[in-house]
């Protein structure tokens, strides 16, 4: 049996992952239970909830490329802190990402890092994130993995 912070820690790598993939409909899947907010204490409209929110952020979001199927992206996610309440079903974490991409016309290269602040709240003995606020510390070149400019 995986142990809570162990089961938390393998929920991050998971999303890593599936968006690495381009599996939009698997990253939605982890916030059937939660919310991204693409910035704290943002408007409204920077917060997408559950399974479907979550779906359409990433499709009107990510560039997908036909050829792999992928953002050709590699999400890294780094120094993750975790504390967990067993016998309240929650958690928090905070950690550090930074992502890596390559296209044909884009040398490899980190386009972004930053960290983020998630919740988590256990449902039926599984972790599912609750909320996910997304923090950018630096940018690179981002025309070739999203479809629009961050705001500065």
């Amino acid at each position: 049996m995986v142990d809570s912070a162990r089961g938390i820690e393998n929920l991050l790598y998971t999303y890593a992952e599936r968006i690495d993939a381009g599996d939009l409909d698997g990253v939605a899947e982890l916030f059937t239970h939660g919310r991204i907010c693409g910035m704290e204490n943002g408007p409204p409209e920077a917060t997408f909830e559950g399974r479907e929110g979550t779906r359409r952020m990433y499709e009107a979001s990510t560039r997908i490329y036909p050829d792999t199927g992928t953002p050709k992206t590699k999400h890294i996610t780094t120094n993750a802190r975790i504390e967990v309440d067993d016998e309240a079903g929650t958690a928090s974490a905070r950690s550090s990402y930074a992502v890596a991409q390559a296209t044909d016309e884009l040398p490899l290269q980190i386009i972004i890092t930053g960290h983020y602040h998630d919740t988590f709240h256990r449902i039926d003995g599984v972790w599912w994130f609750d909320t996910r606020i997304m923090f950018v510390d630096q940018v690179g070149d981002l025309s070739h993995h999203l479809r629009y400019e961050l705001p500065t």
